[in-house]
């Protein structure tokens, strides 16, 4: 095997939580560019130019909706991969959001909100694949966070909290399943051109003070965590374990 075969998902069948656009989305069609059989989710409808471009690499793929804070979603799209494709060989728990208000303000249904969203699925999700991967002996999980796992934010309190936990829960669960074959990471995305930072963007005073702090000068795109994902699904990173892989154009470096 050479060492490019390592990177191939042939044969794999991944779910990808959040992935009908943005970061969800780009890592996804990266699967199935690799050869990952693809359950595609999100809250509302996948939007038609995520299917076609996962349609066009020629692997079997799946769509699904609802909202990952109800269990009984979150089990039906673990199930539901399993029953059309065999097996769930890859989890990434990319589903989130974000609400945004000072600390003083912010209300219980956001704190609520974004914990229950962004922590309290990613646990859920994990735990039930996670059972399946264990029977199977094998299996890969991989959780978004954030540079938010690393620092505070501002006006993001429930967010910070959350992504934060979801960096240590990568590592809980890594110390417990690694030595059964399955290999639980992280990635934290830096400042990504998605709906969640649309309003960052539109703020000329925000975005100025961002991208200057970026040593590659601008904010990243989802086609930017492909080879990441690709990487930490594969068999090249089958000694990778709790890691929390930061993309981020250098912005903890500065």
């Amino acid at each position: 095997m050479g060492v490019l075969d390592l990177f191939s998902l042939k044969g794999k069948n991944a779910l990808v939580t959040g992935s009908g656009q943005g970061l969800g989305a780009g890592m996804a069609i990266a699967f199935a560019q690799a050869g990952a059989n693809v359950t595609l989710h999100n809250y509302g409808q996948v939007l038609d130019s995520t299917i076609e471009e996962v349609k066009k690499t020629g692997v079997r793929f799946i769509c699904r909706s609802g909202d990952v804070c109800d269990q009984a979603i979150a089990h039906m799209l673990v199930d539901d991969t399993v029953k059309e494709f065999g097996s769930i060989d890859i989890l990434v728990n990319n589903a989130g959001t974000i609400r945004r208000a000072p600390a003083a303000e912010h209300s219980e249904e956001f704190w609520n909100t974004v914990i229950n969203t962004n922590l309290n699925s990613v646990w859920f999700l994990s735990q039930y694949a996670g059972r399946l991967m264990l029977a199977q002996g094998h299996g890969k999980i991989i959780n978004t966070a954030s540079l938010l796992a690393f620092q505070g934010g501002i006006n993001v309190p429930g967010y910070a909290a959350a992504k934060g936990a979801v960096a240590q829960l990568t590592k809980a669960l890594a110390n417990e399943w690694a030595s059964h074959g399955i290999n639980v990471n992280a990635i934290a995305p830096g400042y990504m051109a998605t709906d969640n930072t649309t309003a960052l963007r539109a703020d000329p005073v925000r975005s100025k003070a961002i991208l200057d702090r970026i040593p590659a000068g601008r904010w990243g795109l989802p086609s930017d965590l492909a080879g990441t994902a690709v990487f930490l699904a594969s068999e090249a990173s089958d000694y990778v374990n709790g890691h929390i892989l930061v993309v981020d154009g250098g912005w903890l470096c500065r």
